[in-house]
């Protein structure tokens, strides 16, 4: 649970090919996961989503930020989608058109938590007044 950005090892940020790339690849993870089955139990009945795709800017690598709704078994969703990242990943080559398709690794996206921990404070700051 770092605090660090998520791009801190450039600190210009992410080019527009990477962001385009970035975002053509969420859609399409998008709707793989939401259309296809896997026939694995740890992601029968699951939503997952998808908040953010940081890609490396030789565009072979992606991290994907996923958290399943409701944060609901996040030790048990993480690892089915790590563990079926290169089918999935073979799933986005043909969906979308790039010389290689990255290799997708799963994280889990603490941007909600930390949303919610800062709605708190801010509710308790507007309470004290």
């Amino acid at each position: 649970m770092s605090s660090k950005p998520r791009n801190s090892h450039n600190a210009k940020g992410p080019s527009q090919r990477q962001l385009r790339v970035g975002e053509t690849l969420r859609h399409a993870l998008s709707d793989i996961l939401f259309r296809e089955d896997f026939f694995d139990p740890d992601l029968e009945n699951v939503s997952i989503t998808i908040s953010e795709i940081s890609i490396s800017p030789d565009l072979s690598n992606a991290r994907v930020y996923t958290m399943p709704l409701g944060g609901v078994n996040v030790e048990v969703v993480l690892p089915a989608l790590n563990r079926l990242a290169p089918k999935i990943q073979s799933m986005v080559a043909q969906r979308v058109h790039l010389r290689r398709a990255p290799r997708l690794k799963f994280l889990l996206d603490e941007s909600f938590e930390n949303a919610a921990r800062m709605n708190v404070l801010f509710n308790a700051l507007h309470q004290d007044k």
